[in-house]
């Protein structure tokens, strides 16, 4: 990582983290939290949305307390034309029953400076979650009726599970797989493996391996270890 990538790191860090306590200290109901991260390729489903170098992250939400809430995040990527960045935007609503978890919600992905159109488009998704103690499990999927990239208004639906186990109170690793059943394109599965540690007040770093069986993407979607640095505020 560069120390360019590494300026913009701080940057975000310094920018964000004082609208997140303007914001908390605000009469306004509610909590709110941010993040920021570099990552050393940012990967997406499998497939690497940076061009297999690193990106720089970052977002800030809002939770009601009564479960719904609201969110953006942004990435840097790379698609080999004037796109240059990735911002999310979704709202939803969660909550919990004993060890039982739940989210259901609305995202939308846009790419602003992207010339090529069709790169837009939304999903609503849902997510159910269970705590057996030494080890939770969550399970997800995700639809759209228009899938990135594809202008004839192909649907995709994404099924998603992790399983996570903490190790000690600072550690913790998880493993994750998806199965991707795009309307009009080849369906493929993705799965990645890793470990987390978290230092409070401080820092996350998080190492993580990532492979596909999508081997029709030249090389974007093929096994890599990725390596995250995150701080939450």
């Amino acid at each position: 990582m560069n120390s360019r990538l590494f300026g913009l790191f701080g940057a975000a860090l310094t920018a964000l983290a004082p609208v997140a306590a303007a914001a908390q200290d605000s009469a306004m109901p509610g909590t709110f939290t941010g993040n920021v991260a570099i990552v050393s390729d940012y990967v997406f489903r499998g497939v690497t949305q940076s061009n297999q170098d690193p990106a720089v992250q970052g977002g800030l939400d809002w939770d009601s307390g009564a479960g719904f809430y609201v969110g953006t995040w942004a990435s840097s990527i790379e698609f080999g034309d004037d796109a240059s960045m990735e911002l999310d935007m979704y709202a939803g609503y969660r909550g919990a029953v004993d060890n039982f978890t739940y989210d259901v919600g609305f995202l939308y992905y846009a790419y602003p400076a992207a010339s090529a159109s069709g790169y837009d488009f939304w999903e609503v998704y849902g997510k159910a979650g269970y705590n057996f103690g030494p080890m939770a499990a969550t399970v997800g999927i995700n639809y759209t009726p228009d899938n990135f990239g594809i202008t004839n208004n192909d649907q995709s639906i994404y099924y998603s599970a992790v399983l996570s186990a903490p190790i000690g109170d600072m550690f913790a690793i998880s493993a994750g797989a998806g199965y991707s059943a795009l309307e009009g394109v080849k369906n493929y599965t993705d799965w990645n493996i890793g470990g987390t540690l978290n230092v409070p007040e401080w820092f996350s770093l998080d190492l993580r391996y990532y492979d596909s069986d999508l081997r029709s993407a030249g090389g974007f979607a093929d096994d890599r270890f990725v390596v995250k640095i995150s701080r939450a505020f």
